[in-house]
């Protein structure tokens, strides 16, 4: 019986590697190097000089831009021809900082038991879709359970789903009852539901990381302080010890993953910048010190203002559905978001975009664009943190943030010209991934 168990074990493998080989590459993936042309009339390829172009002819074939000719040369007879004359072109958009396997709704506290894993991934692959068609090519998720985003990654990766290019951090490595813990529940109910990835203590904490390595984690996503959308009255200050936060960027970045930190309070921020952390997400209260220590240790601020401001106004309106102690904290935290960036912004801190969506609407993500220009940034600004900033951030400078010959086909379009009006950013009119077309209005 143990031979034939191992026969058949074999024989599985084999059927799955061979039909691996033989299906089709599927949706968002070009199997054959065609031909496509891009012909625009206005051309934002590298966000980074601020260089707008005019009629040009971005030659794409298979994947990725092989040329940017002058002129509008498309040529129907070698490929595609794509008529974007009267549409300002920019790079495909990234968003920092999204979970996009929920979206906050009245019933979330019940979908948190009655969802499982699989369930989380389909409702991930609609949010995938509706960011993609967003024209946010790239995404980071950074909160999720392993299963369902790492299968929605990898069916992205395939083609098998349509969305952006998917960064994942799975679960969030928190304490024991903090942030990123199950809190609210009964305690029975809690237990079932807690991560591995939960831990007290520098040597759990370095366990959680390497747990989060090993389920296939790209990066790290740590809740140095309490949260606003935690179900539990513990503040918003620090929750990690600092010898924690020195084991787990330490560990971290051992294995090659760079460490990205939830924070509010100014304690929580200082302390894990001390340690070595490479981002903060949020950065509420952050100070003087703070800004030094960005500057000094070249860490980015994801500002995510959309959330602030989304939870902010369903905690002080009429249709709350939050409990008291996540109103309590939205009230508290959100209005104090804008003020932050603009002190961030003018302390001379890079800024990478990122919305924090799953909190506010899924493809709602570029009303973030309107909210850094109220925070200071220069519509050009904004569009660099979606784009060659939040690239290097996320150390894919070489896969995103540009338009360039050698880089993937990632290229969005909108009428107006979002350099005079960002808002025009919410009004995506084309989205090509990877040189598929997905959206052409």
């Amino acid at each position: 019986m143990k031979r034939f168990g191992i026969a058949l074990v074999a024989l599985m493998a084999s059927a799955v590697g061979a039909e691996a080989q033989q299906s089709p590459t599927g949706v968002g993936v070009s199997s054959e190097p065609t031909t496509t042309f891009v012909e625009a009339g206005r051309l934002l390829a590298d966000p980074s000089n601020g260089v707008v172009q005019r009629d040009k002819t971005l030659v794409i074939r298979g994947n990725q831009v092989v040329e940017v000719r002058d002129g509008f040369v498309g040529d129907p007879s070698q490929g595609k021809v794509v008529n974007l004359r009267e549409a300002f072109v920019l790079p495909g958009l990234i968003d920092s900082h999204v979970h996009l396997t929920g979206q906050q709704n009245p019933n979330s506290r019940l979908e948190e038991v009655t969802l499982s894993d699989a369930d989380q991934a389909m409702v991930g692959a609609r949010y995938a879709r509706r960011t993609l068609m967003a024209g946010f090519t790239t995404v980071a998720d950074l909160g999720a359970s392993n299963e369902a985003i790492f299968a929605l990654r990898n069916a992205v990766k395939t083609g098998d789903v349509p969305g952006p290019r998917i960064i994942a951090s799975g679960s969030s490595v928190s304490i024991h009852g903090g942030h990123g813990d199950v809190n609210g529940y009964r305690d029975d109910v809690m237990h079932l539901l807690s991560s591995e990835s939960i831990c007290s203590g520098a040597e759990d904490c370095m366990r959680a990381v390497r747990t989060q390595v090993r389920a296939g984690a790209d990066i790290i996503k740590i809740t140095a302080t309490g949260g606003v959308l935690s179900n539990t009255a513990a503040g918003l200050g620090q929750q990690f010890s600092d010898p924690e936060l020195t084991a787990i960027v330490d560990s971290a970045h051992r294995m090659g993953r760079q460490v990205t930190a939830h924070a509010h309070g100014v304690d929580g921020i200082n302390a894990f910048l001390r340690a070595g952390g490479d981002s903060i997400e949020h950065g509420t209260y952050l100070d003087d010190q703070s800004i030094r220590l960005f500057k000094s240790n070249g860490a980015w601020l994801i500002p995510t203002l959309l959330a602030g401001d989304f939870v902010a106004r369903i905690a002080s309106g009429p249709d709350n559905f939050f409990t008291p102690a996540q109103t309590a904290k939205a009230l508290e935290a959100g209005p104090k978001m804008l003020d932050m960036a603009r002190r961030a912004h003018e302390g001379g801190v890079k800024i990478a975009f990122g919305t924090d969506s799953g909190v506010s609407a899924h493809g709602d993500n570029a009303q973030e664009f309107a909210l850094l220009v109220r925070a200071g940034l220069s519509p050009l600004e904004a569009i660099q943190a979606a784009t060659v900033g939040a690239a290097e951030h996320l150390r894919i400078s070489n896969e995103a943030g540009k338009i360039a010959p050698g880089m993937p086909a990632d290229i969005v379009a909108v009428s107006g010209d979002p350099l005079s009006d960002v808002t025009e950013l919410e009004r995506m009119r084309f989205v090509m991934k990877s040189g598929v077309v997905y959206r052409a209005d």
